[in-house]
């Protein structure tokens, strides 16, 4: 019987620690920049766009130049916000051993 005992009591500990990562991961911030700080997306940990600031000296640009900088800010913020993803997944998975999992991200 303690086997059974021990399986519940670290589902539950499993349970607690990724109940705590999915609220860390909605707190990630991930900030993607293009054209040398041209432009900066800010997207949150579930991929929504928070901000986007495009500078002053790239306003008078063609449009379609802005336009390519800006989904490449956003296609770099992803990138990054991937990467965070992983890692904090990463803290979770490593402790219970199941690092070989993918993860859907």
């Amino acid at each position: 019987m303690t086997d059974f005992s021990k399986i519940l009591d670290k589902a539950k500990e499993i349970e607690s620690k990724m109940k705590e990562s999915q609220e860390n991961l909605k707190k990630i911030t991930a900030e993607g920049i293009s054209g040398s700080n041209s432009i900066k997306v800010i997207l949150d940990g579930e991929g929504e766009m928070q901000k986007i600031e495009i500078s002053d000296d790239i306003i008078n640009e063609d449009k379609s130049v802005i336009e390519d900088l800006i989904v490449a800010a956003h296609n770099n913020a992803k990138s990054q916000l991937k990467i965070k993803t992983k890692e904090e997944i990463s803290k979770i998975a490593g402790g219970f051993g199941i690092s070989g999992f993918k993860w859907p991200i």
